[in-house]
């Protein structure tokens, strides 16, 4: 499939990937690297250097120098180096999606449609606000001058997981870069390319040294000393529940401000009015996006008693239509998981799910691709029982729902708000106030009403519970985030 690659993606993948720090490429200090593997083939596709300790100290030191610059210049004068470089990343757009797909196994026709060019779009929706934006306000007090002026935190560290790097980096980094914070990213082991092809177009267009830092690494190795630097102000994590809480109380030690944006376990519920076709598409591409690997996707789908039967009938035709390939393969709809460890854990909850009890709707699980031996992929899986049931109540990040028949609107919001997970819902009906009140009762971050997944900039999204805290992503409440409160004061009189 290498034959598929543009040459710039050829180029780049071709030398070893040093670190990207204080605009310089640098090997790690430790001398160690790590091989990135192509999930549809097992076959490795780059080798990249993997960081320490000391490459994060020198990452926050120098991004600790450059926020004295960087935060000096006017919101007109970052957003002009911010559109410099969303011009660039949309030059080399193919580019990017190809080693998206490359590095995680997602279908090339989604990373081209959609992950890269609605990353694209974040740089200039933040780059535009931050001109806009009130970074301050009077305050009216008997006696006393006063207002609050907002400033930039200094040193953000983001720590990234391997589903969707490039948007994540967006999402993330590009408000807190808007808003005058200098940045070191952790990207994932697994899935470093397109951060690291993202800074070489950022030292093309002449983002200065120390503004942005790549540290490719172990967690251990990289993120906890990110997280306990001195000079790191503020964190990002995206990923596990299970990982969130320790790096929580990581940050409360010190402590800084940590966002969160944690794991899910989505429910959709289809009343028997519902635009079936449409709840069954919606639903079938929920689980197939990125195989599955998609922390807001809904994965427990709940169907009115009514309907059931020709649901089932319907989406499980929809998913074995599906054409699973290489991702980089232009005609792949659905690609592979990203490892062998993501592979061996979608199957091992398959085979927890049948051993509880589970019923198989649509059978499914390891599949091979003629010519592709080596790559991790799974094919869709639909199972049906108690909601007690492992598959049920746990994410498997995987090709893979639990359905679950009802009868009326409170057995059903009984069912979407059983677990702790809090980040993203939906509801399918032709009544649009039932929606509306179902969305408002549902436990989460995210309702949404006859579709799934459901982004734009300007559509706050975040999680609570489980899910997460703190700030979210695409919107406004993201930038300000990035700006702490100084209160200024002068009596008088």
């Amino acid at each position: 499939m290498h034959d598929l690659l543009c040459s710039q993606a050829k180029t780049f993948l071709s030398q070893p990937i040093p670190l990207f720090i204080n605009g310089t490429w640098t090997n790690s200090q430790g001398g160690k690297t790590t091989d990135v593997i192509d999930p549809s083939s097992g076959l490795k596709v780059a080798t990249v250097a993997s960081g320490n300790e000391q490459d994060v100290d020198m990452a926050v030191v120098a991004a600790d120098k450059a926020f004295k610059t960087w935060s000096a210049l006017a919101p007109k004068e970052r957003a002009h180096y911010l559109n410099l470089l969303a011009d660039k990343l949309e030059s080399e757009a193919q580019t990017l999606a190809q080693l998206e797909a490359l590095d995680v196994g997602k279908a090339f026709v989604n990373a081209d449609g959609f992950d890269i060019p609605f990353g694209i779009e974040c740089v200039r929706y933040y780059a535009d606000l931050s001109v806009t934006a009130d970074y301050g306000k009077t305050l009216e007090l008997k006696d006393i001058e006063a207002r609050v002026h907002r400033a930039p935190y200094g040193v953000c560290g983001f720590i990234f997981p391997w589903n969707f790097p490039f948007d994540l980096l967006m999402w993330n980094v590009m408000p807190a870069l808007a808003a005058g914070n200098t940045v070191v990213i952790k990207p994932a082991e697994l899935t470093p390319l397109t951060t690291l092809y993202v800074c070489k177009l950022a030292e093309e267009v002449g983002i200065p040294a120390g503004v942005i830092n790549v540290v490719v690494g172990a967690g251990r190795a990289v993120g906890t000393p990110l997280i306990e630097h001195p000079k790191t102000r503020r964190i990002s994590f995206t990923g596990s529940s299970g990982v969130g809480k320790q790096i929580a109380s990581m940050c409360g030690q010190r402590p800084i401000p940590c966002k969160l944006e944690l794991g899910g376990k989505g429910a959709a519920v289809v009343f028997d009015d519902a635009d079936l076709d449409n709840a069954v598409e919606q639903l079938a591409g929920a689980i197939t996006l990125n195989t599955g690997q998609v922390c807001c996707t809904a994965t427990r789908w709940l169907i009115h008693e009514n309907i059931y039967d020709q649901f089932v009938e319907k989406v499980t035709a929809k998913l074995k239509s599906t054409i699973i390939g290489p991702g980089i393969d232009p005609k792949t709809e659905m690609g592979p998981v990203v490892s062998q460890a993501q592979q061996d854990s979608v199957l091992d909850y398959l085979s927890k799910g049948l051993t509880e009890g589970a019923v198989e709707v649509l059978a499914g699980g390891k599949v091979a691709v003629d010519g592709h031996d080596g790559g991790y992929y799974v094919a869709p899986y639909l199972l049906t029982g108690s909601p007690e049931n492992i598959c049920f109540k746990e994410e498997i990040f995987g090709p893979a729902a639990f359905l679950v028949k009802f009868k009326d609107e409170e057995e059903a919001l009984d069912l979407v708000n059983s677990l702790e997970y809090g980040l993203a819902n939906s509801v399918f009906s032709a009544d649009l106030a039932r929606c509306g009140r179902v969305a408002e009762k549902m436990i989460a971050g995210n309702s949404w009403i006859n579709a799934h997944n459901v982004f734009a900039y300007g559509l706050p999204y975040g999680g609570i519970n489980m899910s997460g805290v703190g700030g979210g992503v695409n919107s406004p409440e993201t930038f300000y985030d990035y700006l702490r409160d100084l209160t200024i004061a002068r009596p008088l009189g």
